[in-house]
């Protein structure tokens, strides 16, 4: 009896050794994404994914938060409240630069770009009925530019100062997160809403599949614009992907691209583990949404400002990406 309780008390004594060292070995992070509408939170969910997959070689868990974007994401990731963040390009080359919401912070120091992912277009989708074809045509509408602390509000308003429109002034400005601007359209309360997203998107296809009836509006006369900022492109709207929209061709606009950062100060190891997977495993990357058609990995290595974290450097040079 005493020596069938001596084993079990062993027994039980090994089992809770080894879960308490499983649990010490797991390295938990946390990748900051976006709306559940849009890519960036497919995005993070695929990463973490594949990860999560190799979790007993590289001991790693990941999970996935919805954020506010961007600039929330940067601010997350810098405080440590997020191990990885999922940002626009023109917002990680202003965090490094410490200008628009990091000018009181100053540069963002500790910043670290781990690669870049889908392009996404400054998207303008407006009612029919409102008469709007083209940016030039917003004064006095009333028009949602984006939450605080999201990318897109930038360059919304980016845009309306390149044609000569003060958000402030000129038109009746929503702050709304981009999920909720589709009904706000659809119900007569707002006549357009931008959004700077990668295509095809959720909140897009639910804008124009309701009764109002819309159309993506040209965003045209941004040369100065373009020429004053590097992380901004010309691009087009695939209204391929949009059959409920009033469109004949692709309207032209313009774009940046999503990237992958990360802190300096999170383990090289663990930065390794995440970029490998994902380079490793791009061909069934590339399967998980259309708007990560084009991607090839040089063109994910274009966009990025911040200095490239050791952990990617580490891959990049074992695959002869970089020397």
């Amino acid at each position: 009896m005493r020596k069938g309780l001596f084993l079990s008390i062993i027994v039980a004594a090994t089992v809770f050794m080894t879960q308490t060292f499983v649990q010490a070995k797991t390295t938990f992070v946390t990748i900051g994404t976006g709306g559940i509408t849009g890519v960036y939170y497919p995005t993070g969910g695929a990463i973490a994914k594949m990860v999560n997959k190799k979790r007993d070689q590289y001991g790693i868990r990941a999970t996935v938060e919805s954020t506010g974007g961007s600039v929330f994401n940067v601010n997350s990731v810098m405080s440590g409240d997020l191990d990885f963040g999922i940002v626009q390009s023109d917002r990680q080359y202003q965090a490094v630069k410490g200008m628009a919401d990091w000018e009181d912070k100053g540069p963002q120091e500790n910043l670290r770009a781990v690669f870049s992912i889908h392009p996404e277009s400054v998207t303008l989708i407006v009612a029919v009925d409102s008469g709007i074809t083209d940016i030039k045509d917003l004064k006095g509408k009333k028009v949602n530019i984006g939450n605080p602390g999201s990318g897109q509000r930038q360059n919304s308003i980016d845009a309306l100062n390149s044609v000569g429109i003060d958000f402030e002034k000129d038109i009746k400005a929503e702050n709304v997160k981009a999920a909720e601007a589709p009904g706000l359209l659809q119900d007569d309360r707002i006549d357009a809403f931008f959004y700077t997203v990668g295509h095809p998107n959720g909140a897009i296809k639910e804008a124009t599949s309701g009764a109002r009836k819309v159309r993506f509006a040209s965003i045209t006369g941004i040369e100065k614009l373009l020429g004053q900022y590097p992380y901004y492109a010309k691009s087009a709207i695939p209204i391929s992907f949009y059959p409920g929209a009033e469109n004949a061709a692709d309207p032209e606009t313009f774009g940046v691209k999503a990237t992958f950062v990360t802190s300096a100060k999170v383990p090289d190891n663990v930065v390794y583990a995440l970029t490998k997977e994902v380079f490793d495993n791009l061909d069934d990357f590339k399967k998980l949404h259309p708007a990560y058609n084009g991607l090839t990995k040089e063109s994910m290595l274009e966009g990025l400002s911040a200095p490239l974290h050791p952990g990617a450097i580490k891959y990049f040079k074992e695959a002869g990406m970089i020397k």
